[in-house]
Order: C-alpha cells, then sequence, then structure tokens
C-alpha cells in the first residue's frame, strides 16, 4: 500500500536526482572560475610590487654558487674608460711606433688627487739597437741551455739542477721576452709553457698546501736547500712573483689560461693569507717535524709578493702597506726601509733595488685593478716615489765617491755563495753581508739586473754609465755574468736563471712598456671552478674582485708634506 503523500508535495523521480547534481556542480565551478580570476587579477596587479632576484645580485641568498659567472671589475670597467692595448711583438712593430706614445713628459710631476704619482724621472722607450739585441739573445741563451728537458724547470744557478718558484718565474719571464722579441716563435713557446705548467700542476705540494721552497729540476722532486730529498716549507714571497708572472702570461696569452688555472687550482691557500692580509710562509721545526707559519716579507719585496696576490682576486692590505717603516737618510735621501726590529720578528730588513725594479718594469707601479691609466702614470703612486728614492740615492753614491752603484743580492761563486748587497740594514749603508748576517764588503758589486733595470726605468746619465758597465758582460755561450765586483775583482763569474730573466725584463720594458696588460675575457675558470663543492672555501679561493675589494691607493705619513 502505497502512503499518503503530505499536502502540497510531489513524488521525486530519478532524473530529477541526476538534473539537481548537475546543477550544483555547475554552480560550484562558476563560483571558483570566479575567485580564480579575482585571485589572477589581484596578483597582475601586485607584480610590480617584487623585486625579482638574479643570480650572483645582492639578493641572491646562494653568493656561492653563481659568483664566479660575475665579471672582475678593473678601472676601466669601473670608470667606463678604455683599456690599455697589448703591445705588438718587435717584429711586428711599425716603424713609426714609438712616435705615437704619449710618454708624459710635460707632465707636472707629484702626487694627484687619488695618491697617484708622476715620476720625475722618465724611462727608457724604443726599439733595441744592436747591443741590446746582442744581450737579450745571449741571455736566453742561459734558459736554452739550463732547461731540463724532461721536467721543462729552468736551473736557478748554471749546471746546479735545483731551482725555486722564484727563479721559475724567471724563466717564464725570459720566455715572454724572447718571444716577445720574435727571438722564438709560437710553436716553441707554447711547447715550453705548456711543458712548463702542466709539470708545476704535478708536483708534490708541502705537505699537500702549496709548492715546496726548492726542486730538484730533472725529477721535480722535493728537496732541501743541499738538493737532497725532503721538504723544507714555502715561501709566499716566491709563490707571489710567480703568481704576477702566471697573470702576465694569461693575459697576454689567452690561449694558456686554462693551463694555468689548472696550476692554481691545486694549491690551497688557506694558510698563506690571512682575513687582515697578511702573507705568511712556512717551515719545517726541526725539533718537532711540525709544521710552523711565519709571517713573511719587509718593505720592498712583501708588496710587490702582495700584488701578485691581488692579481688572482685576494685582499692583502696589510701585506700592501708601507708599515710599519722608518727612513735612513743617506747623502740627502731619505731611504725607507722596514720598522720591525729583527731581534723580535727575526727577519733583517735589507733595503735592495730588485723589488722596485719588479714592481716598476712588470706591473708599472700600479695597483692590479688599474688597466686603464697610461704609463707615465702610477696608480700605486708611494711605490713609485719609493722607487726614485732608491734610485736617487745609489746615483748620488757614485756622484760623492765614484764608486759605480746598482745594489742587490746576488750570488757569488764559491762560498758563501749568496750575498745580501745592500743599501742600508743592520743600521749601516752600503752594508754587504752572508744569509748568516757576516760583513763581506769584497762582495760588494755592480749587479747587472740592477744595473739594466735601473737603466729602463730611469733615463738618466748615471744609468747610461751603469749600461756601458754591463751591457756586454757576457759569455756568449753561456749568458750574462752576475755582475761586476765592486773593488775591482773583476766580473762575478757565475751565471744565474734570475739575473737573465731580469735583463730580459728590462729589455722588454724598454720595447713594450708595462709589461702587464689587461684581461679581456668575462669569467675565468679560476674563479667558476668547484662552484659546486665546499672545496673553494676550503682552500681559501676568493670571488671576482669587485670595486670594494681594490687595494686603496696610499700616501703615507712622511709624504704628506712632501713638496715636489
Amino acid at each position: 500500500m502505497t502512503p499518503p503523500s503530505r499536502p502540497g508535495s510531489r513524488r521525486k523521480t530519478p532524473w530529477s536526482a541526476i538534473w539537481m547534481f548537475a546543477a550544483a556542480g555547475l554552480a560550484v565551478l562558476a563560483l571558483s572560475g570566479g575567485v580564480g580570476t579575482t585571485a589572477r587579477s589581484l596578483f597582475l596587479a601586485g607584480a610590480d610590487e617584487v623585486d625579482p632576484i638574479i643570480a650572483g645580485s645582492n639578493l641572491d641568498d646562494l653568493p656561492q654558487l653563481m659568483r664566479g659567472n660575475i665579471p672582475v671589475v678593473t678601472s676601466s670597467r669601473f670608470y667606463d674608460l678604455p683599456r690599455r692595448e697589448k703591445p705588438p711583438r718587435m717584429c711586428e712593430m711599425p716603424e713609426d711606433y714609438f712616435d705615437k706614445l704619449d710618454l708624459g713628459r710635460d707632465e707636472s710631476p707629484g702626487y694627484t688627487r687619488r695618491n697617484e704619482y708622476v715620476r720625475r724621472f722618465q724611462p727608457r722607450r724604443g726599439f733595441l739597437n744592436e747591443r741590446e739585441l746582442r744581450a737579450a739573445k745571449v741571455a736566453w741563451l742561459y734558459f736554452e741551455k739550463f732547461t731540463q728537458e724532461g721536467t721543462g724547470l729552468a736551473n736557478s744557478v748554471g749546471n746546479y739542477p735545483s731551482t725555486t718558484l722564484w727563479d721559475t718565474a724567471s724563466y717564464v719571464a725570459g720566455a715572454v721576452a724572447a718571444y716577445e722579441f720574435c727571438l722564438i716563435e709560437k710553436p716553441e713557446f707554447d711547447r715550453r709553457m705548456t711543458q712548463l705548467f702542466t709539470t708545476l700542476k704535478t708536483l708534490d705540494l708541502f705537505r699537500n698546501e702549496m709548492p715546496n721552497k726548492v726542486y730538484h729540476t730533472r725529477t721535480g722532486e722535493k728537496v732541501d736547500y743541499t738538493n737532497k730529498p725532503g721538504e723544507i716549507g714555502f715561501s709566499a714571497l716566491d709563490i707571489g712573483r710567480m703568481m704576477v708572472w702566471m697573470r702576465i702570461v694569461k693575459n697576454r696569452y689567452p690561449h694558456l689560461g686554462n693551463t694555468i688555472d689548472a696550476v692554481l687550482l691545486k694549491w690551497d691557500f688557506s694558510n698563506i693569507i690571512t682575513e687582515e692580509g697578511l702573507l705568511f710562509g712556512a717551515y719545517v721545526d726541526e725539533d718537532t717535524g711540525e709544521t710552523r707559519y711565519a709571517q713573511e716579507g719587509r718593505l720592498g719585496y712583501e708588496e710587490y709578493a702582495a700584488k701578485g696576490f691581488a692579481l688572482w682576486g685576494f685582499r692583502p692590505i696589510l701585506a700592501h702597506r708601507a708599515e710599519p717603516f722608518l727612513t735612513a737618510t743617506i747623502y740627502g735621501v731619505q731611504v725607507p726601509y722596514d720598522g720591525r726590529d729583527p731581534r723580535i720578528f727575526h727577519s733583517q730588513n735589507y733595503v735592495v733595488t730588485e723589488s722596485y725594479l719588479q714592481d716598476g718594469l712588470e706591473l708599472g707601479f700600479d695597483l692590479p685593478h688599474d688597466d686603464h691609466t697610461p704609463d707615465w702614470l702610477s696608480s700605486d703612486g708611494w711605490r713609485a716615489e719609493f722607487a726614485d728614492r732608491i734610485y736617487e740615492v745609489q746615483e748620488q753614491r757614485w756622484r760623492h765617491t765614484g764608486f759605480m752603484t746598482a745594489r742587490s743580492e746576488h750570488n757569488v761563486k764559491g762560498p758563501p755563495y749568496f750575498t745580501y748587497d745592500t743599501i742600508f740594514s743592520d743600521g749601516y749603508p752600503w752594508n754587504t753581508v752572508t744569509p748568516r748576517g757576516d760583513y763581506t764588503p769584497d762582495h760588494a758589486a755592480v749587479a747587472a739586473k740592477a744595473a739594466l733595470g735601473l737603466w729602463a726605468l730611469w733615463d738618466t746619465d748615471y744609468t747610461d754609465v751603469l749600461y756601458d758597465a754591463i751591457i756586454e758582460l757576457y759569455d756568449p755561450e753561456t749568458g750574462m755574468y752576475e755582475g761586476l765586483y765592486e773593488r775591482g775583482q773583476g766580473r762575478v763569474e757565475i751565471f744565474t736563471a734570475n739575473n737573465n730573466g731580469i735583463i730580459l725584463t728590462a729589455l722588454l720594458y724598454k720595447l713594450q712598456g708595462k709589461i702587464l696588460t689587461p684581461y679581456t675575457g668575462e669569467t675565468e675558470v679560476w674563479y667558476t671552478a668547484f662552484r659546486d663543492q665546499d672545496i673553494r672555501v676550503r682552500r681559501n679561493y676568493p670571488d671576482p674582485p669587485q670595486r670594494e675589494d681594490w687595494l686603496p691607493a696610499l700616501r703615507h705619513s712622511t709624504q704628506q708634506k712632501v713638496e715636489f
């Protein structure tokens, strides 16, 4: 029996339920569509208020991930000025090349508002004459004779199969000069440099950190100073010089860049430079055999080596400062010397010519980021001004005493084998001492590398005298002699990589000016490698330097009131 229906009601069928379910679904879709349209319009309306985050920007929360892709900021990029151009090789130079150079002869000497410095002395520029080209060929002959076929390493001293990174840098300098003088061509240059840097990459490092102080040139093994197997530490100064020449080669010849980067990416920089920007060397404690680290470098060499590190993105702020320094007045010239007490710091404060020459010849007395100023303007002003003093006091000694003077450390034949022939040390001017501190005035000499370096950077009557004394001081089958003894004993009859390398550098400066040329790429493997690993942090690899990372252009206390 069917129950009676309530008044006003109607019985529902299955089809009516289906239709009601469909209508409800359509209503829900309409409502959600309206909400979505409203939300989208609100999102688009506020899109202009959102700051996008670009990888490598200041808002990037992963700075190590993309930092290597940011270009290095140099002075030309920051000031939007043309970069210096790499000069042509000697055999490719037009005859009127030097007629078009701006040598700044009409510029007033002194400091600029940016602490740049216009030197009071002009350098020498021009083609090599017959005597100079012959000296270049003979100096290069040293490296042809004493480079080991198996490793590509050159002996530091003649036939003795041992070398340091300092002397290896001198070999690189010699090869660059030989190529630019057209004494060798690209296949030979590339062969030598590729073999050398491949060997450097495979060298066994001092305790897996940095290159040992000394290596056997035939075997590439770590050795001590007697050339016997062993490890003795690493030198921040030697490594800094090598880094200068690695940067020179990479900038001039980009096709060798990856080979050079591969060498540096084997090294661990975690202990060689501090956060404050001091350089530390390492040695082995004789009693315990443990590794000891000690601040390395004194006024002259320390700042030069610091620039080598800065050229690869490090910030050696304190190592680049002159302080603490004092001055000694010699023949009316205030000669700067390192103010740290040797009795406390256990390192002598030798004032010699070489470190200032290398800064001028290789780096133009410029700051590492400077790739646009002309050769006559030194952006690292105090270094140029100190170098002028180092030159002037040696000229004054010659004028007062008649002794030709071009003082630098140099090798000697027989014990003690090495001499610090100084302008000032241990409280005495013109002090010649052994590494142990023994006074050896008979070893005082006109160093050939110092004489030719002074001649290249200071175009004066006095350096003409030095030039005539040195330019033909050679063995035609071996290389340039180390120098002339000051007291009339004749030649310093020994041949070294450092002497011949610096002589080639001085001659190259005459031809091309500042030897470091600008880097022309955007990114480098040195900055992009290992971005997905923590090895960059552990080994203290730097990011591409920006404006805030530049070494400052300083003027020191004794220079504030000096008038030029």
